[in-house]
């Protein structure tokens, strides 16, 4: 295999990873929500969509790094693509004719739900990719290269907490799809969503920190990037 079809294939998979994950939590969204602890007497409450999501950021990051800036925000702009295209094929599915039968109570709650996800997530993906993809080059300007954990976990961290809060809050008040109780008050239940959803994209978020490090040595041998801190050519 030559260095550009090593690079090609390199690219490829990330991007693939990327667009495969922003499809799937699209689609599972808020179809389901898991209690995955507790803090105390505080349930720890994600969405199933949110699972993968902290995948998207490590992709976006790795790209970053090798590849650059401008690499990285064109994935962004087709992964906003990918979430119309998903909107138009579950309208195209609501208004075209379909057989009676259970499946159709089941695809129309399917849609539902989707749309309250991808509505809310669209918004919030661009502001909060955006917001990572522009953060960790800053760091990675301020830090001439270096620090790799600054730029990885700086960036994340930050655009983590725009998307949750956007998702929830859109979700809510536009989609009215969260499972909020209606005989609570709704900001601390909100609170919760958010607090909830970021504390689990946070630990993912350092927890990656170690793939990070490793993915990017090895990508920097195995594509032949000359120096720390370099980007391959557009």
């Amino acid at each position: 295999m030559t260095l550009q079809q090593r690079r090609d294939l390199a690219f490829l998979v990330l991007a693939g990873l990327f667009l495969g994950t922003m499809g799937m939590l699209n689609i599972l969204g808020l179809t389901r929500f898991l209690q995955l602890g507790m803090v105390g007497s505080w349930p720890i409450v994600v969405a199933v969509g949110a699972l993968p999501y902290p995948v998207t950021f490590l992709c976006t990051d790795l790209i970053s790094e090798i590849w650059g800036e401008q690499k990285a925000s064109q994935l962004v702009w087709v992964g906003l693509l990918l979430n119309g295209w998903i909107v138009l094929i579950l309208w195209l599915g609501g208004v075209l004719p379909g057989l009676a039968g259970a499946e159709e109570a089941t695809f129309f709650d399917v849609q539902r739900l989707a749309f309250g996800a991808v509505g809310a997530s669209m918004v919030a993906y661009l502001v909060a990719q955006f917001t990572d993809v522009r953060l960790f080059h800053f760091w990675k300007r301020r830090s001439g290269g270096k620090a790799l954990w600054l730029r990885n976990n700086g960036s994340t961290l930050v655009s983590q907490l725009v998307d949750t809060s956007a998702v929830v809050l859109i979700s809510h008040y536009a989609s009215h799809v969260l499972p909020v109780r209606a005989d609570a008050p709704v900001l601390p239940q909100l609170a919760s969503f958010i607090a909830s959803g970021y504390l689990f994209k946070a630990l993912a978020a350092l927890l990656d920190t170690l793939p990070f490090y490793l993915l990017v040595a090895w990508l920097r041998r195995w594509l032949a990037v000359p120096q720390e801190g370099a980007e391959l050519a557009p």
